[in-house]
């Protein structure tokens, strides 16, 4: 416990120190985040702060968690090239589908390295399967939530923190110090990112922070509980993502746009804003709703299945009533913003 409190603190430390540096060398080679019409802020900002998250995690396992290097330098390999592909994207903007690809060739490395969804009850072939599609939709999913000030840091933060709680309640320091090195390092940006933000983590930072939480949930284990239910304890630790992400991918495909190719304000976040809340407001909802899901996590893993289920269930409903309450009544601002993104596309 020691030692993850100490790769903690290094972390945030290290974010807090690094980020303002960052932001200086981004500023001396021009790697800003221009404004557009699809975009909220109205000048360049610096987009370098993937960098300084990432290099305040590894900076921090190196000096407070040398020990664990070797269980993680296959999951550390493949973060630092999802890092690099994010920040390849922020400079010159791959085609999507390019930038899919490179994604399923490192997620695929990770896989054969062991990080691997097993289900007994399964064939080899759906674990492969259901590994790929966890592996990218979470990923892609923060990179989705970053269309805020501060939002993918804190969201992200947020499930790290209770990864990291989850863990060392289940005696996986393991995981534990690498979840309080992702807690420390989005926990010190966000002084950056915050609203009104000097630095954008751009896609170098939600891709790393994506690959590294999908990592932590397929990681996880539970011990003494029930295993058919804490299944579900990942889910519901990155329910905001994963629910961004599946509002916006169905009210994109309902416009006919690509929800993969384009941006737009259609997100949870711009339909709060949409609705009345200020930017703010939105984002520090949506830190309750992600802290709300984490402790259900905690709560599932403590179920049996009786308990497990309902609650389960219960957060089904709670999903799809939200999509259907946001997507198909939404407010005369909530149109507008919807219109805005269609037009844009």
């Amino acid at each position: 416990m020691i030692s993850i409190m100490l790769i903690f603190a290094g972390a945030f430390a290290f974010a807090l120190a690094g980020t303002p540096l960052v932001r200086k060398l981004a500023l001396r080679v021009g790697f800003f985040d221009s404004p557009s019409a699809r975009k909220l802020h109205t000048n360049p900002i610096p987009l370098l702060g993937g960098a300084a998250i990432y290099l305040s995690v590894v900076v921090s396992m190196l000096i407070f968690g040398r020990h664990y290097l070797g269980e993680f330098l296959g999951i550390l390999t493949a973060a630092s090239l999802m890092a690099a592909l994010g920040l390849w994207d922020d400079r010159i903007h791959l085609r999507s589908g390019f930038k899919l690809a490179l994604q399923f060739i490192i997620v695929n490395g990770l896989y054969f390295s062991g990080v691997e969804i097993r289900l007994e009850w399964l064939p080899n072939w759906l674990d492969y399967l259901l590994t790929i599609v966890w592996f990218l939709g979470i990923t892609n999913a923060v990179n989705f939530l970053d269309n805020m000030d501060g939002l993918s840091g804190g969201v992200s933060a947020i499930a790290a923190a209770f990864f990291m709680v989850i863990a060392a309640m289940n005696g996986q320091f393991l995981v534990g110090a690498l979840a309080a090195a992702l807690f420390g390092a989005s926990a010190g940006f966000l002084f950056y990112n915050r609203r009104p933000a000097t630095i954008f983590m751009g896609d170098a930072g939600s891709l790393f922070l994506g690959l590294m939480l999908a990592t932590l949930g397929i990681k996880l284990r539970f011990p003494g509980y029930s295993e058919t239910v804490t299944w579900m304890v990942p889910l519901l630790v990155l329910g905001v993502p994963i629910f961004d992400t599946g509002l916006v991918s169905v009210s994109r495909i309902r416009r006919g746009v690509n929800p993969f190719t384009t941006a737009g304000k259609d997100h949870l976040s711009h339909r709060l804003v949409g609705r009345g809340y200020s930017h703010l407001e939105a984002v520090l909802y949506i830190y309750l709703l992600s802290g709300f899901f984490g402790l259900l996590g905690i709560f599932v893993m403590h179920a049996q299945a009786r308990e497990g289920y309902p609650v389960g269930l219960v957060f089904l409903v709670m999903f799809i009533c939200m999509l259907w309450k946001l997507e198909w009544h939404p407010t005369p601002s909530k149109r507008s913003a919807s219109a805005e993104a269609a037009s844009s596309t």
